[in-house]
């Protein structure tokens, strides 16, 4: 991990402490201004405690989330296709070494299988999940590659998979060339920490015990054409603080060599796992008010970069992290292969980790339209080759946020006549009319267009 310097953000993490009030409002103020924070800058806001400047950091974040992404949150659900693993990483139940689980690799036809029950509860967004082994007799990209045709195949009547995104083992550039052909949206891949020493800790042995080669799958990944990234940290590994300035470090060196960083962020705590005493123990963990802070600076740092958060959270924090900066959700989730069967509201058993919001989808959806934001399942600017670069030059001036607005609003109402209970629609045919109200007269025509289109049928248009 040559471009992680450790000693810097040691230095700037003790620098940190003594920032000054003014100086901390002259940083509050360039964050509101739309630019890229330094390092030092957000270092600066990590080491805020007191009630006083979080409440303001609070409101920057939720100002800046609103000028960038308006009340749009888009949903998708993971896959979990394996639960194969070569590796043993203390934190996963995933473990190769973890006798408790019983492991599993979807076939085609039981790929195809999960994506008809999502499909039928409205999903249009999945990403792929896969344990660092293949199935007998294939490799790790033939698998993937399989995976994703699977999904793409699967229509419930006029419904499709809009996007399949994936995330994977690190792969040559030749695989990901493979990846980006067969038609995902993202590539997504997790240092889980960027402290070298933990990381060689809690990576025992297997392919992912090498932290260079990891990191640097993301260079190989843009190498191959793949413009969409998402990283992240497994916050509790290591300090939190230090794991934020790390990951933004790693994005400065991404912008430096392909001139744009990752699409998406995520930000996972570790959640107890079946057979991981580790995940029950965990080393650094981190506070509901240390994670909304670090959103929130996540969200001041890189304004323009989307924020996942998964199920792993509370519908409680999730709420809370709506205003502060997150774009994305997984909602419905199960982390098993095959976890989406039927199981009369029992969760499946050989999960990745334990989860904390159980809601359905429609639960999910209800509960953002409640309180004003708008749930979106749209993947208009992967068909439209608006993505790295060209995303990015469209997100800096504000122009993308027009578009996603129409676009959340279009596949909003095709949830709603097609998936949503009967109190789930009322609630959203008056949040769509109260949105609509708020649009200039030409946007307000061109949405009528796409409604009436949808009255009579038609499915999947977008702007």
């Amino acid at each position: 991990m040559k471009f992680i310097d450790e000693p810097k953000i040691e230095l700037l993490l003790q620098a940190a402490r003594n920032v000054s009030p003014a100086e901390l409002d002259r940083i509050l103020d360039k964050s509101k201004s739309l630019q890229r924070l330094t390092l030092s800058e957000t270092a600066a806001l990590l080491a805020v405690e007191g009630p006083l400047y979080l409440h303001k950091i609070f409101a920057a974040a939720s100002f800046v989330k609103e000028h960038i992404y308006g009340s749009r949150i888009v949903l998708f659900a993971p896959l979990y296709i394996s639960n194969i693993c070569a590796n043993c990483c203390a934190y996963c139940a995933f473990n190769a070494k973890n006798k408790k689980i019983e492991r599993k690799a979807l076939t085609v036809e039981e790929i195809k299988e999960q994506v008809t029950l999502l499909l039928k509860h409205g999903h249009k967004r999945i990403l792929l999940v896969a344990g660092e082994a293949a199935p007998a007799g294939k490799t790790n990209i033939e698998y993937y590659v399989e995976s994703i045709k699977a999904v793409y195949a699967v229509s419930v009547g006029k419904n499709r998979i809009k996007r399949v995104n994936i995330n994977c083992a690190p792969l040559a550039v030749d695989e990901f060339k493979q990846l980006k052909a067969a038609g995902i949206g993202t590539f997504q891949i997790f240092q889980e920490t960027y402290h070298e020493k933990s990381y060689r800790q809690v990576h025992v042995s297997g392919p992912k015990s090498d932290p260079d080669n990891r990191i640097d799958a993301v260079d190989r990944a843009f190498s191959a054409g793949i413009d969409d990234v998402g990283i992240g940290v497994l916050y509790g590994i290591y300090d939190y603080r230090f794991e934020t300035l790390a990951m933004l470090m790693h994005i400065e060196h991404l912008e430096a060599k392909f001139n744009v960083g990752p699409h998406t962020i995520s930000v996972p705590r570790i959640e107890p796992a079946l057979g991981s005493e580790f995940s029950e123990n965990v080393p650094h963990r981190v506070t509901d008010d240390e994670f909304k802070k670090l959103v929130a600076v996540l969200r001041l740092a890189v304004p323009y970069t989307g924020l996942i958060l998964s199920t792993r959270e509370t519908p409680e924090m999730r709420d809370e992290l709506f205003n502060l900066g997150v774009s994305q959700i997984s909602a419905a989730s199960r982390t098993s292969p095959g976890g989406y069967e039927e199981t009369q509201g029992k969760l499946p058993k050989d999960s990745q980790f334990i989860l904390n919001d159980n809601r359905s989808l429609d639960e999910v959806i209800g509960s953002l339209i409640k309180k004003k934001f708008i749930p979106s399942f749209c993947a208009a600017c992967y068909r439209s080759a608006r993505t790295g670069e060209a995303f990015m030059n469209l997100a800096k001036p504000g122009t993308i946020k027009g578009k996603c607005s129409v676009n959340a609003l279009i596949t909003l109402k095709e949830y709603l006549d097609d998936f949503a209970s009967p109190e789930v629609k009322k609630a959203g045919y008056a949040l769509i009319e109260e949105c609509r109200q708020q649009l200039d007269e030409k946007t307000r025509a061109a949405l009528a267009k796409f409604f009436a289109d949808i009255n009579q049928g038609i499915r999947d248009e977008y702007v």
